[in-house]
């Protein structure tokens, strides 16, 4: 404890790029926000807020308010800066005044409407609370009197509101539905199946529409991932509020969770339908099949599944299946497997990410928009990100040049989960993804083991502690 403190390199690299003590162009202040070089780098929270604020002749910039509205929950819960957005509003634009200045409120009132507006559709999870329902209602309220039109537009955003919600939470149901008859009916295998088991090749045969389902999945369970959730997963305790935690009660975080589970149930059943026919040479041709499943994938820039089906062939329960592999033509998988390769930080894939992100951008129909990142890397990428830099600076100030590069790497993964999956869905397809029982660990070890006896003591020593 005593030990004088050396700069670790951690502290001395952080991945936003930026070091706090080296900058040496000058800084600008305005009403408590501190620019450098023309971006805004920290501030107070009650500057913050208040830049958040519309007035009769100020919005803030778009990006400015993605940044806020996705880092602010790190020291303030929404319904708490929702609130304190709109108690500002009603003295700034004296909405408490018995007679109100209508030609000033209509000047007003179009934009508090956009914030709200925005706000509602980036982050509709916020608003499954009565409070923030609540909030917004008495602000429209307040200035209706001064316009018609603005009755209107409330309806209007609650109904957007309500029927997104209602469409996330449907996809939610449905994905819990089917988690829960996964672990209730088809409890994974510790050994070899009944042969009335279906082998994926009997429900799909053809590589590329099993990609393009995969797909499907893949965009399906992306769409319920709230932005927030990204930085509700590293929830720490704002050390400038003592008084309580900040969301660490609830983490919500429940959608997030769901798709790591999806990418580690996609490995399994890989792993699985490799282990299970009896014989070598359809084991092989297994192989072979997802082999171009997995290119399939990486063409349509679907790298999770890409990612989820390598780590499936990678198993040591597949992997030591020798004589099974020595039937397989193995140089199209060397290729995938370089291109997922971890050295140099996931350099190859990384590469991949970003022609496909490029494509993305200038692409004129739905299937060259899709880019699905391999998704524990990306999290991955963003706990480092929390990690190096603090949220707060010595002084107290909010760091806002760190939440700018978490609204950067949020932002993208945003529009990529907004894409529309151009291929055709096959019910009968994605019911099997879900739903056909894996082994376990030890059932895979198990399987593989009768499929090509053990090699070694290790192995027999296994074999025979499993039987």
């Amino acid at each position: 404890e005593g030990m004088p403190q050396t700069l670790s390199s951690t502290s001395m690299f952080t991945p936003c790029g930026f070091s706090p003590h080296l900058h040496t162009s000058k800084e600008d202040e305005q009403g408590g926000l501190i620019f450098q070089d023309g971006n805004l780098t920290s501030a107070s929270l009650d500057a913050l807020i208040q830049h958040l604020i519309p007035t009769t002749d100020y919005y803030p910039e778009k990006a400015y308010i993605f940044t806020f509205l996705l880092s602010s929950r790190l020291f303030i819960e929404p319904h708490e800066l929702l609130s304190r957005v709109c108690h500002k509003c009603i003295e700034q634009q004296r909405l408490d005044d018995p007679v109100l200045d209508k030609a000033r409120i209509r000047k007003f009132g179009p934009k508090i409407l956009q914030l709200l507006t925005e706000w509602t559709e980036t982050f509709p999870y916020d608003f499954q609370e009565e409070r923030m329902i609540g909030h917004l209602k008495d602000m429209i309220h307040r200035i209706a009197p001064c316009d018609e039109a603005y009755w209107k537009k409330m309806n209007q955003l609650l109904q957007t509101l309500n029927q997104k919600l209602a469409t996330l939470s449907h996809g939610q149901e449905g994905i819990v539905k089917i988690s829960a008859t996964v672990s209730d009916k088809l409890v994974a295998f510790k050994s070899k199946p009944p042969s009335i088991q279906r082998e994926i090749l009997s429900v799909c045969s053809d590589p590329y529409t099993l990609a393009q389902q995969l797909t499907h999945v893949e965009l399906e369970r992306l769409s319920h991932i709230g932005p927030e959730e990204f930085v509700q997963a590293f929830v720490h305790k704002d050390p400038l509020d003592g008084t309580k935690t900040c969301f660490s009660e609830q983490k919500k975080t429940s959608n997030l969770e769901a798709y790591v589970k999806w990418f580690n149930r996609l490995c399994y059943l890989v792993a699985t339908e490799i282990c299970m026919p009896a014989k070598k040479k359809q084991r092989a041709q297994v192989i072979e099949f997802f082999i171009d499943v997995a290119r399939e994938c990486f063409n349509i820039g679907n790298f999770n599944s890409l990612m989820a089906i390598i780590s499936g062939m990678n198993m040591s329960p597949v992997s030591r299946l020798k004589k099974t592999w020595s039937k397989v033509k193995t140089a199209k998988f060397f290729i995938l497997e370089h291109q997922m390769d971890p050295t140099g930080n996931f350099y190859n894939y990384r590469t991949a990410l970003r022609g496909a992100a490029h494509r993305s951008l200038t692409a004129h129909s739905n299937r060259e928009k899709i880019v699905i990142p391999f998704f524990s890397l990306l999290i991955k990428d963003i706990y480092f990100l929390n990690e190096g830099c603090a949220n707060r600076l010595p002084n107290g100030h909010v760091n806002f040049e760190k939440f700018l590069e978490l609204a950067k790497q949020v932002g993208e993964f945003i529009t990529w989960k907004q894409v529309e999956c151009p291929f055709e869905q096959d019910p009968n397809i994605i019911h099997y993804l879900h739903t056909a029982p894996i082994f376990t660990e030890d059932g895979l070890y198990l399987a593989s083991y009768e499929s090509e006896s053990p090699e070694n003591q290790t192995e027999k020593d296994r074999w025979k502690s499993l039987r």
